[in-house]
């Protein structure tokens, strides 16, 4: 966990944003059953993580900017020692606190009692609709209340505000320490790809392959996945969220992981292609090395003032013309990019955020315009190519070939890191990597 300074400046710079007329909630999700009574195992809502550090469970935090006293409240499970026998160990409302700098702390079931009195006569609430029906419910029948009420002093907020438009903006821009835990994932992240392409040779499964990087993640420091590991051989290198990871390597089959590690709650996403036999046939050497080349020129062009949208055009365009070259479609680049026939073998974006989620949050656009990119940004860079086996205007040798390559993008002042530089991606080192 970080330095609880890094917390209450993050907050700061929340209820700075928001200003002092303003209240904002930010709850954890709830708790899911995976079958009968066992849960899957629970991960913090990545806001409350950003604000706070707190991990556990059944936890609300409120910010109230203007308040004179208690502007930050946290709601938490109290200590229980018989609970603590089964289901680990709580901070409760003295760790809250104490440790995560709180002002003041209230047992979780306390809330529904307080919230009318935290919410009351503020112009604005800050809180993201949707996500807890339990939560939507208590705050809708909090406003209901606090409208009956106005007569005697006490109304509710003017307006439910998306968090997106403040508390995401601040998450979008990584500070040193982010992209410090960043570097870290990406660099466990690396290893355990390096040694995916080590063992994945034919006779071996998927999910062994699976198997032995989340393994890494672990063994290195990591949380675990920071996302569900993609294994796909052979044609299921053509499916994009591929997860079932049970079948065999075959001779002559691509291998794709797409897989990145958790550290201190912050992912790295990377996407490798490698062949099983450690040698790339003649057809899918020219597919990957169509890739790479348009995969290396966006990386080059990513710095301040491009937009996600530039470099997807970018990749668009180079894909296309490999398209044309491969025999898959006749006419011109600009006619096959006008008419969308790329996206039979290009169908997905180029880039998102990356952070906290592995899919991170930040807006895209701008005034209804791609937004450009700024320091502090982290980016991936993933364009793939992917020939379905069934794909009848397809050349033969081309049917069943997917590819795709990624690498996690920093944005700096001057133009870019790539935090997963560590990763081989150029031909002669991935062969060199799967011969071990």
């Amino acid at each position: 966990m970080f330095d609880p300074a890094v917390f209450a400046a993050r907050r700061d710079a929340y209820m700075q944003a928001i200003g002092p007329g303003a209240v904002a909630i930010v709850r954890s999700l709830p708790e899911r059953l995976r079958n009968g009574d066992a849960h899957h195992v629970f991960r913090q809502h990545s806001d409350l993580i950003y604000l706070t550090g707190f991990l556990e469970p059944d936890t609300t935090l409120v910010l109230r900017p203007g308040a004179a006293k208690d502007r930050v409240v946290m709601f938490v499970r109290p200590r229980d020692p018989a609970l603590e026998i089964w289901d680990g160990r709580r901070a409760g409302i003295e760790g809250a606190q104490q440790t995560y700098g709180a002002d003041a702390a209230f047992a979780s079931g306390e809330l529904a009692g307080r919230l009318g009195d935290l919410l009351a006569n503020t112009d604005e609430l800050h809180y993201s609709l949707g996500l807890d029906d339990h939560m939507d419910l208590l705050i809708g029948a909090t406003l209901v209340r606090l409208r009956k009420s106005e007569k005697r002093g006490q109304r509710p907020p003017r307006a439910v505000v998306d968090p997106r438009a403040d508390l995401h903006e601040l998450r979008l821009r990584k500070r040193p320490e982010e992209l410090a835990a960043m570097r870290k994932a990406a660099a466990i992240s690396s290893d355990a790809h390096v040694l995916a392409m080590g063992m994945g040779r034919p006779g071996v499964f998927e999910h062994e392959i699976e198997a032995l990087i989340n393994y890494t993640f672990r063994h290195r420091g990591g949380a675990g996945p920071g996302y569900n590991t993609i294994v796909g051989t052979g044609e299921n290198a053509t499916i994009l969220h591929y997860i079932e990871n049970r079948s065999g390597v075959a001779d002559g089959d691509l291998v794709l992981v797409d897989a990145g590690c958790e550290y201190n709650h912050y992912t790295a996403d990377i996407t490798r292609t490698w062949p099983a036999s450690g040698r790339f046939t003649a057809p899918q050497r020219r597919i990957y090395e169509a890739v790479l080349a348009v995969q290396k020129s966006a990386i080059a062009m990513a710095r301040p003032g491009v937009t996600i949208d530039d470099l997807h055009a970018h990749c668009v365009r180079g894909l296309t013309e490999a398209m044309l070259e491969l025999g898959l479609f006749t006419g011109t680049v600009d006619d096959r990019i006008a008419d969308l026939s790329y996206r039979t073998y290009y169908m997905h974006g180029t880039s998102h955020w990356l952070g906290l989620d592995v899919h991170d949050v930040g807006a895209y656009t701008r005034d209804g315009k791609p937004r450009p990119l700024e320091p502090g940004m982290v980016i991936t860079i993933e364009p793939g190519f992917y020939v379905a086996p069934d794909a009848a205007n397809a050349p033969a040798e081309l049917r069943g070939i997917g590819v795709r390559i990624e690498d996690d993008i920093a944005i700096t002042a001057d133009g870019n890191e790539i935090l997963t530089a560590a990763c081989p991606k150029e031909i002669e080192d991935i062969e060199r990597a799967c011969r071990g």
